[in-house]
């Protein structure tokens, strides 16, 4: 049996007297819902249809599994396995390894090295909440706006990681009082997560997991427990992970690290994709 369908030409038939072309049917019905798949770079548009026919793909929450269906990318809401699909593809997610010294901002004015130096690449970006200057990891800057939102708003719950090295030597009993919250000058806090990661000497690695964007929060609670911070980074964000990015290195996010943050910002939680390796990621140190 051939492996061709009608559905491999549908898009592309040249036209006929008196049919719709192509472009007047995406206006008039929208456009078919491989074609918007592969377009937004899920896949082949071989591959969208059997993602389409095993019932992978839902449209406005509904799995569709019929080939001819369309849809109109700038209204309905698509999921493949339950990833949402982004079809605006001028929409630009990165990520950032800030250095230290730097300040979470686009331009400075009081000239302190600022983060336009890693994007002159790319059109009106702006990072999402900010790293303080002495703190380092891993920052997401985007045009997306809405989504920029959701993602820096605590009540939308998108945890951070990070990982401090403090003076002394942690003890479980600190970790139940970070996990337990207490009252800060600006209201009370608590860790989402917290766990002792080494101790050596006088020094001790603490993992911190907050969903709370306020200033300086992590360094602030660390010192109202009796452990200063020495060095801060941020190693994950959402469902978005550091991983080998080095300091000052740009990458934009993968299709499947895009879906996941659009996830994250609608309140549900996603496993973290896996970061690329570096040998296949187009990273750039922007000068």
């Amino acid at each position: 049996m051939s492996a061709y369908s009608w559905s491999d030409f549908a898009d592309d038939a040249p036209d006929r007297p008196g049919q719709p072309t192509p472009e007047e049917r995406e206006l008039t019905e929208g456009v078919r819902l491989q074609k918007a798949l592969a377009n937004a770079g899920v896949a082949s548009r071989r591959v969208c249809e059997d993602l389409i026919k095993a019932g992978r793909v839902k449209v406005n929450g509904k799995q569709v599994t019929e080939l001819g269906s369309r849809i109109d990318p700038e209204v309905d809401k698509v999921t493949v396995s339950g990833i949402p699909v982004q079809f605006d593809t001028s929409r630009v997610y990165l990520a950032l390894n800030k250095p230290f010294g730097v300040v979470s901002t686009m331009s400075d004015e009081h000239g302190r090295p600022d983060l336009m130096q890693f994007v002159i690449d790319y059109d009106r970006v702006y990072n999402v909440g900010r790293l303080d200057a002495e703190t380092t990891g891993l920052l997401i800057l985007t045009n997306d706006g809405d989504l920029a939102h959701k993602l820096a708003h605590p009540s939308f719950g998108v945890k951070k990681t990070y990982l401090a090295r403090v003076e002394g030597q942690v003890t479980n009993a600190i970790i139940t009082q970070l996990l337990a919250g207490f009252e800060l000058e600006d209201g009370e806090i608590a860790a989402d997560e917290a766990r002792i990661v080494d101790v050596s000497g006088r020094e001790s690695l603490v993992e911190l997991v907050l969903h709370s964007g306020r200033n300086r929060i992590v360094r602030r609670m660390l010192e109202h427990v009796g452990h200063p911070v020495i060095g801060l980074v941020r190693k994950q964000f959402g469902p978005i992970h550091l991983g080998s990015l080095k300091s000052g290195q740009l990458r934009e996010l993968t299709k499947i690290e895009q879906g996941a943050l659009l996830k994250a910002a609608e309140g549900k939680p996603e496993r973290a994709p896996r970061p690329p390796r570096p040998k296949a990621a187009s990273d750039k140190k922007r000068r």
